[in-house]
C-alpha cells in the first residue's frame, strides 16, 4: 500500500468524521495490522456493494469512524476507481441470534469530496444504520419493538420494564412516570420498588391513551402474550349496576 494512498484515505476520513452529525473520531488501520483488518472484514455489516468489493479486493487498509456511543463506520479505498466506500460495522459484543432476520444496513459509494460525502452518509447510511443498530440491541435485550401508535413494555430478567423505540410524545409520558432513557435509546423503569413500578404502569395507560397510543405488556420469553394489556379497573358487578339503575 503506497504512502500516498494511506495519506489520502486518512485525510478524507478525518474530514468526514468532523462533518458527520454528533461527535466522531477517525482511526487508521494500516496493512501491517492484518489481524485487525481480518476482524474488521468479518464485522462489516453489508451483503451488497461493499461485500462484493471485498471479494475482488481483500481489505488492505481502512479508516474506522467511531461515534461517542460506540457505533462504527468503516471507510475503504476503491482500487483503480475514484471515491471511497463506506459501510457500517456490526457491534461485536452481541450474540449472533440478535442479528437473525435483520436486513444489513448496506454501504454506499462516496465521492472524493468529504463535505458532500458527509451529506450522503447523514441522509442515507446513518439513518439505516441507527435503525438496524437499535433493532439488534433490542433483540439482544429481548425487548419487543414498539410502534408509533403502540408502546410495548417488555419485562426484563432483573424485574425492570423496557420500551423502545418510542415516539417523542410517548417518551415524555414514560419519562414523567419514572422511565429513564439509556444510551441505546431504550426507556427503562426499575423494578427495585414494585409498588412504585406498579403505580407508574397504571398511570401511563390512560396518559398514553389520551394521545391515541395503546400500551401492551410483553415477556421476552413469550409466556405473556404480546397482546396482553395493562391492568384496568375491575368491572362493576352486574348486581351493583342494576341497583344503581333502580336508584336513578
Amino acid at each position: 500500500m503506497h504512502d500516498h494512498d494511506s495519506e489520502r484515505l486518512v485525510s478524507f476520513a478525518d474530514v468526514l468524521a468532523g462533518e458527520l452529525p454528533d461527535a466522531w473520531t477517525s482511526s487508521h488501520h494500516p496493512a501491517e495490522g492484518k489481524d485487525d483488518l481480518a476482524d474488521l472484514t468479518d464485522r462489516i455489516w453489508d451483503m451488497d456493494l461493499v461485500a462484493q468489493a471485498l471479494v475482488k479486493n481483500p481489505l488492505q487498509q481502512a479508516a474506522v469512524l467511531t461515534r461517542q456511543d460506540g457505533a462504527q463506520l468503516v471507510v475503504l479505498d476503491r482500487p483503480g476507481r475514484d471515491g471511497f466506500l463506506i459501510a457500517a460495522v456490526a457491534p461485536s459484543n452481541l450474540p449472533s441470534e440478535a442479528f437473525r432476520g435483520l436486513r444489513e444496513p448496506d454501504g454506499i459509494v462516496l465521492t472524493d469530496d468529504p463535505f458532500h460525502s458527509a451529506e450522503l452518509v447523514a441522509g442515507d447510511l446513518l439513518a439505516r444504520f441507527d435503525t438496524a443498530l437499535a433493532q439488534v440491541r433490542y433483540n439482544a435485550a429481548g425487548i419487543q419493538p414498539s410502534q408509533p401508535d403502540r408502546v410495548v413494555l417488555t419485562w426484563q430478567p432483573d424485574g425492570s420494564l423496557a420500551a423502545a423505540p418510542v415516539s417523542e410524545k410517548a417518551a415524555e409520558v414514560l419519562a414523567a412516570n419514572g422511565f429513564v432513557r439509556d444510551e441505546s435509546g431504550t426507556y427503562r423503569l426499575s423494578g427495585d420498588d414494585t409498588t412504585v413500578q406498579a403505580r407508574a404502569v397504571r398511570a401511563i395507560g390512560p396518559q398514553l391513551d389520551a394521545h391515541g397510543i395503546a400500551v401492551a405488556l410483553q415477556h421476552p420469553s413469550g409466556r405473556i402474550p404480546p397482546t396482553a394489556t395493562l391492568p384496568t379497573p375491575s368491572p362493576v358487578p352486574a348486581a351493583t349496576r342494576a341497583s344503581a339503575g333502580r336508584r336513578r
